[in-house]
């Protein structure tokens, strides 16, 4: 077993998260069943160094998002991180996934899994190219910044966002041991 898959050292990560009408519970799971996917999550890097989006509102996020109709979630991943930051994808590795359920009557969106989906969480290398795209229908994106990761958590910390700070800090954790496993 690894060493930093104890949930208990990101104890945002060890109960639900609300997210409106949706429950979501975080495991560790590199397994997909593509047919409950959903939504792609990014905790992206270059080099040691986090990469982080602010959007309008002020706060910062998580880059990735909701697949479109028939998109794999690698085509869903790499159009996420070239949107959100202007960035190519380099490499992902998935470690981990939440299993959601929706309280809704009816889908987020008509071709997603409804009441359970998954939403993929992994770590990868993303190269900046440029400007982020800002799609009309996403969220609108006024910085992206890298940062070490004791900032990365802090800014996500300020913002009430617990959840976020500990996937990066877990990816981080799970990205170090991967690279002295090779």
């Amino acid at each position: 077993m690894r060493k930093n898959t104890d949930l208990s050292l990101y104890p945002a990560l060890s109960n639900d998260i609300h997210w409106g009408v949706v429950r979501a519970r975080f495991a560790f799971e590199e397994e997909i069943e593509e047919s409950k996917v959903s939504n792609v999550t990014i905790l992206p890097f270059d080099g040691d160094r986090c990469i982080i989006f602010q959007v309008a509102d002020g706060s910062w996020e998580l880059p990735g998002g909701t697949l479109e109709p028939g998109e794999s979630y690698m085509d869903g991943l790499r159009r996420e991180v070239r949107e959100e930051l202007g960035a190519e994808l380099e490499s992902y590795r998935v470690f981990g996934q939440f299993r959601c359920e929706s309280s809704s009557k009816t889908p987020y969106r008509p071709h997603i899994p409804h009441p359970h989906f998954v939403r993929l969480v992994g770590y990868g290398d993303v190269r900046i190219v440029g400007e982020p795209l800002n799609p009309e229908d996403g969220e609108q994106v006024i910085a992206v910044e890298a940062v070490d990761l004791e900032e990365a958590v802090k800014r996500f910390e300020e913002t009430g966002r617990q959840d976020i700070a500990d996937l990066y800090k877990l990816a981080y954790a799970i990205r170090q041991e991967d690279r002295l496993m090779k």
